[in-house]
């Protein structure tokens, strides 16, 4: 169920909600959004798929603020919607929409997630509230001390569904929907729906209206994917050389365990590196600084693990860089939606080492797709050469790279050549060795699929 609608106002809402979608500068709803609230608004079940960075959000809190009783007795019947998210980080960007949206119509919100005491948390559901967005754990830590009934929930959703049904939340999500009603209305939204989401999701969901949107609908982003063959001693000075020559843009560099990105991120920052890591050891308080840091831009780099992968959603990253290959084809996907997000390009960056190829041939297969690989200077021939920058790559292509056009303004995308320990942000110049800068190679797969 695809419809192309040009304005919200040819959806059922409320003046009110109108008036604060064009305050917050959303005037056209996306794909996502077109297909998925109308069903929402009727009571239905849906099951919405679309990639990363469309708009999924917004598409189940519009049904939710329109659809919820406000009046006083409508709050004593208890919470009225449930969003399980899969980590903080995404409950507090959810949270942010609501606190946005529900005081038009005098809605309650609440989060429930963990890192931070319980008490306020309580306090807050004795107070009453209609909305809680709340992850899993704590959901269920306030179900179990009776801070929380759900016994009067009219709508539940699961946001990234596939996360929150995978084998690790599963059994807390089913712990949790033992205490909705059985005539719940319930949602289910995620980028991508592997089959066993999908027989699961069968569950709990009654004749759901399917809200899949075409990935190639409507100039969807282009993120731009390069894979580089490297020797496992290479990677730092890859990253290095990356990073010397990114542009404005923040750039998240992804890595396997805490430990890892941890040990990182100390290294970047001895090199003079604007960097920091989000981790799921730091204290609440240190995750909530890191990520407001990075929105802001006040910090340009920023290193997380795979849970974080699902609770970063900042427009404008210019590029994703897999600095160690995560464990799955849809953890790939989804780190790689960090970039490309709300229409604008970007670039998903992987390295592989000869210790990685097993696992990088398994994720190609269950992607359905071979990326361009590239050696990276240093492994095999010595002329190959790293690829270009990503805005720059799409001027030749465009056939307005001109001979002159390696002399760049400082605004514009810098090629990544091999990293100098004197000058942590070196700008390369027309002067440069040949070998560092790249060529436009045929055929550079593109994706649209995060």
């Amino acid at each position: 169920m695809n419809q192309i609608l040009s304005s919200f106002a040819e959806l059922r809402l409320r003046p009110a909600v109108y008036d604060t979608l064009a305050r917050m500068g959303i005037h056209t709803p996306t794909p996502i959004q077109a297909s998925a609230i109308p069903p929402l608004l009727d009571g239905r079940d849906v099951v919405g798929q679309a990639r990363t960075g469309s708009g999924k959000t917004l598409a189940y809190v519009l049904p939710i603020v329109e659809r919820l009783d406000p009046r006083p007795e409508g709050t004593r019947r208890g919470v009225q919607a449930l969003v399980l998210v899969p980590t903080r980080e995404l409950a507090i960007q959810v949270g942010d929409v609501f606190a946005q949206v529900a005081p038009t119509r005098g809605l309650r919100v609440t989060l429930l997630y963990g890192g931070r005491s319980l008490l306020p948390e309580a306090q807050a559901l004795r107070s009453g509230v209609h909305v809680v967005v709340g992850t899993p754990g704590r959901t269920l830590d306030h179900l179990r001390q009776r801070n929380l009934s759900l016994g009067g929930l009219r709508i539940l959703v699961l946001d990234e569904g596939d996360e929150m049904l995978d084998r690790g939340f599963a059994p807390d999500v089913e712990r949790i929907i033992a205490h909705t009603p059985a005539q719940r209305q319930t949602a289910l939204f995620s980028a991508t729906l592997p089959p066993w989401v999908a027989t699961t999701a069968a569950k709990h969901l009654r004749e759901p209206v399917e809200a899949k949107v075409d990935r190639d609908v409507d100039a969807p982003p282009e993120i731009e994917h390069v894979v580089y063959e490297m020797a496992s001693e290479s990677k730092l000075s890859a990253l290095r050389s990356f990073l010397d020559a990114r542009g404005d843009g923040p750039i998240i560099v992804f890595g396997r365990t805490k430990h890892g990105v941890k040990k990182l991120a100390k290294q970047l920052a001895a090199f003079g590196y604007p960097a920091a890591a989000l981790q799921g050891n730091m204290s609440q308080n240190a995750r909530e600084r890191t990520m407001a840091s990075f929105r802001s831009g006040e910090l340009p780099i920023l290193l997380a693990t795979n849970v974080a992968a699902r609770g970063i959603d900042v427009s404008g990253v210019d590029r994703v860089i897999n600095y160690e290959l995560p464990e799955s084809a849809e953890l790939f996907t989804h780190r790689a939606g960090r970039t490309g997000r709300m229409g604008r390009a970007g670039e998903a960056v992987t390295f592989v080492t000869p210790e990685d190829d097993a696992k990088w041939r398994q994720i190609e297969r269950a992607l359905g797709k071979r990326l361009r690989r590239e050696r990276w200077p240093g492994l095999g021939q010595p002329g190959e050469r790293p690829a270009l920058a990503v805005g720059e790559r799409r001027s030749q292509a465009a056939g307005r790279l001109t001979a002159g056009s390696m002399a760049r303004p400082a605004s514009s995308a810098r090629t990544p050549s091999t990293a100098s320990a004197k000058s942590p942000k070196r700008r390369w110049s027309a002067g440069s060795s040949p070998r560092h800068h790249a060529t436009r190679k045929s055929g550079r797969e593109t994706s649209s699929q995060a």
